[in-house]
């Protein structure tokens, strides 16, 4: 054939550049972390036959993989949110508990975020809904690695608005007049109205909680639009209100035989297949979407709080209080998860690996081609063996800590290894009928073999042969992960507060009010008083 000529070789070059540059960039591929609030493990109908709620997601499930052993790195909203984007438990990233809305620290700022992480990489990032990790400066999410944010900065009841809708206690609309005609209640906050925020100006006060879910939906659409025209991949990290309360009346309402919960499931799981419906749309056939639960569900809220499945904690429950949110029980931090990438992730299957959470992290930098952010420890795995169904094999040791039930805020109180469960210090948080477990410390831990009981009935016999020959393994790993954690870079958070960092779009109106009529005259205000308080 002869010896090509130097321009031939060129010409070659530049079409194998060619060729080859855009399949880097397709090889990034997109990502959704669709995260819900207080959802029970049994809210899912693949979990669980008697919920009917769910089609939507039942169909994501059928398409991808189910995760059945999946849980949350806590059991409260901050500490685990602040997991899910490090990739480490509260006890390194310094989140132990909930911010206020008077909160002037967040997410220790040498913390570094997934969206950072994928922002350098080339990603856009966006995130829609609750953020609870800081609004006051630079805890805000814009600048946290997300380049677009809409939503509310904390959970949704964390200030009045004129439709409270349902919630156990009930709580009174904003006030509309002076201070002295205001009515202050137990667990309501009545004198600041609930924000929404358009990355960092408030676009309404008090937000229209009736119309929340749609608006989420929409800014979601439009964020994948938007970055799928770009032609650059995104991350899309979208932090649900479903299922915390207080709950409202979806609109059209859907039937639904479990009243106000399960008509909000129904919303919740109309809004995933919406979002699905985009991802696959828009997505360009190389979307993950990765729904899973923050916590357990809220038990004091009663009819108002979601299923646990089996996971009910009989052990805690006889004595006293709620083995759900907030606890360190099955029902405190083992939530839904399913993930679904079409041609990737193997369709109609069940995952039994031991998963988390901070999982989502570490797997989401490697399928990015990312590198994890160096000096500095992570909880979470790389689970991507797992996703694609090559392995069944996730976290040999798993550990939980406390997120208020009992004992100091994310001090490590029980952890898993195998199918065991290994409990140093027990405690309920508030149940239904209003009781609480109260703290018990337990030396030797009390241990619970999980295939066998998945309750938590009953604990092993100290006495057993069972006992003895996994007490070493137990105390070993305890040992090993308090070592660890030791040993590590961790950050601590400022938890000090002051009224003057609460969100406010106008102090000139009852309640910091300021949309529909007065939104064009506020909107000066607003970006004055967003620049003040926000950053």
């Amino acid at each position: 054939m002869g010896t090509p000529s130097p321009r031939a070789v060129l010409v070659l070059a530049v079409v194998l550049v060619g060729l080859w540059a855009p399949r880097v960039v397709h090889g990034q591929p997109n990502f959704i972390v669709i995260l819900a609030d207080d959802v029970g493990w049994g809210d899912l109908g693949a979990n669980w036959a008697e919920t009917k709620e769910t089609p939507h997601l039942d169909q994501l499930a059928a398409e991808g993989t189910r995760f059945v052993d999946f849980h949350s790195a806590a059991s409260t909203c901050s500490p685990s949110r602040a997991s899910l984007l490090t990739g480490r438990l509260g006890v390194r990233n310094g989140v132990t508990h909930n911010f206020a809305i008077t909160s002037v620290g967040g997410l220790p700022l040498n913390e570094t975020t997934l969206a950072e992480v994928l922002q350098e990489a080339g990603y856009i990032t966006g995130a829609i809904g609750k953020w609870h990790l800081g609004h006051h400066g630079r805890h805000h999410p814009n600048f946290r690695g997300f380049d677009y944010y809409f939503g509310i900065p904390y959970s949704h009841d964390m200030g009045c608005t004129d439709t409270p809708s349902y919630n156990l206690p009930p709580c009174p609309p904003c006030p509309r007049r002076s201070a002295a005609a205001r009515v202050a209640r137990k667990d309501c906050y009545t004198e600041v109205a609930l924000p929404l925020f358009e990355n960092v100006t408030i676009v309404q006060q008090p937000v229209n909680l009736s119309s929340l879910a749609t608006r989420y939906v929409e800014e979601a659409a439009r964020f994948i639009r938007r970055a799928s025209d770009s032609g650059r991949p995104f991350f899309l990290y979208l932090a649900l209100a479903h299922m915390h309360v207080p709950l409202w009346d979806p609109l059209p309402p859907p039937t639904s035989g479990r009243g106000i919960y399960g008509s909000s499931l129904s919303e919740m799981d109309a809004l995933v297949g919406r979002i699905k419906q985009a991802a696959d749309s828009l997505g360009k056939g190389n979307t993950l979407v990765w729904f899973a639960g923050d916590n357990g569900p809220w038990a004091q809220k009663c009819e108002l709080a979601g299923r646990l499945g089996p996971f009910v904690g009989a052990w805690q429950r006889q004595r006293g209080g709620s083995s759900a949110k907030q606890t360190t029980w099955e029902g405190g931090h083992r939530v839904p998860a399913l993930v679904y990438w079409p041609g990737h992730i193997p369709a109609q299957r069940t995952s039994h690996a031991l998963l988390s959470t901070l999982d989502i992290f570490p797997t989401l930098v490697a399928l990015a081609g990312a590198a994890l952010p160096p000096n500095r420890r992570f909880d979470g795995l790389d689970v991507s063996p797992v996703l694609f169904g090559w392995s069944d094999e996730g976290h040999k040791v798993l550990l939980h800590p406390n997120s208020g039930a009992a004992g100091k805020d994310g001090e490590i109180e029980s952890l898993r290894l195998a199918q065991y469960k290994a409990f140093y210090i027990t405690g309920g948080a508030m149940a239904c009928d209003g009781s609480t477990g109260p703290a018990e410390h337990h030396q030797p831990p009390l241990v619970f073999n999980l295939d066998r009981d998945i309750q938590e009935q009953e604990p092993l016999d100290v006495a057993s042969r069972e006992y003895q020959a996994v007490l070493p393994m137990i105390s070993r790993a305890y040992a090993q992960a308090l070592e660890d954690i030791a040993a590590d870079n961790v950050s601590v958070a400022d938890y000090s507060k002051d009224p003057a960092v609460v969100p406010c779009c106008s102090t000139q109106h009852v309640a910091c009010r300021c949309h529909g009529a007065h939104a064009a005259t506020l909107q000066l205000h607003m970006e004055r008083r967003t620049t003040r308080l926000c950053l």
